[in-house]
């Protein structure tokens, strides 16, 4: 199923498994990405629904794993961070790096430089690669996209991404797509239907490994409209499991 197809709440909660992005999706995109503000009530739903779903609800984003943490504490959900490269089966579990290249120091000594040459664009590091952010500098887009696919071309362990308003570098072997196949490979996931939720290109590949496997992916825009949107729908769902909705 694709678009606005929802399951029954009921249904949903007898077998699925939740699989939810983050920026974009979870809460609004910011200026910055250390500027994202989390509802209040967000990291109650998400707990009540992990203990519904019997632990079968997971994040899969971009973010490193311990940013993802501080956002949603003392919430801690099985993860997927950087599109995959960290795993993390079970909230209270140790997490399982992927093992994929990291980008040269050099490429980053570059991208910090090109990003500090122009006032407002942020460079983000992450384990196995970094994001030009430019939020505050759009006009900076083309010249940073030009300069990553300059800096990659010599090396086919590493694509770019477009994300919202950056770019990304990262290894070709880590998507959010092979991330949920890993996740529903086991415990507690696997004999559940995958349901993701996403809202940016970077989703794309999480949404088709849900469909390939007989579940849903829907797309934040399409299916809520906004955030807020699909926080509401889960505190709705988290109500119909019989779970706190605040924090």
């Amino acid at each position: 199923m694709t678009g606005t197809t929802l399951p029954a709440p009921g249904e949903l909660l007898r077998r699925f498994a939740l699989f939810l992005d983050f920026d974009g999706t979870l809460v609004e995109i910011a200026p910055t990405p250390d500027a994202v503000r989390v509802d209040p009530a967000l990291p109650a739903i998400l707990a009540s629904l992990h203990r519904r779903l019997g632990g079968a609800v997971a994040l899969i984003s971009g973010r490193p794993l311990e940013t993802l943490d501080a956002f949603l504490a003392p919430v801690r959900l099985p993860a997927a961070a950087e599109h995959g490269a960290a795993l993390r089966r079970h909230g209270d579990g140790q997490p399982e790096h992927v093992d994929v290249p990291s980008v040269p120091d050099a490429w980053r000594a570059q991208a910090e430089a090109l990003a500090s040459r122009v006032p407002g664009a942020i460079y983000e590091p992450k384990r196995h690669g970094f994001a030009l952010h430019a939020r505050r500098a759009p006009a900076a887009m083309p010249t940073f996209e030009a300069a990553l696919r300059a800096l990659i071309a010599e090396d086919d362990r590493f694509l770019l991404l477009p994300a919202h308003m950056a770019w990304e570098v990262k290894p070709h072997a880590a998507d959010k797509g092979t991330a949920l196949r890993a996740l529903m490979a086991g415990v507690p996931f696997h004999g559940r239907t995958p349901l993701f939720v996403g809202d940016d290109v970077t989703d794309e590949a999480a949404i088709a490994a849900a469909e390939a496997l007989g579940g849903v992916g829907l797309r934040v825009s399409e299916a809520f409209g906004d955030p807020a949107g699909v926080r509401a729908w889960l505190a709705d769902l988290a109500e119909e499991a019989g779970g706190a909705t605040a924090a």
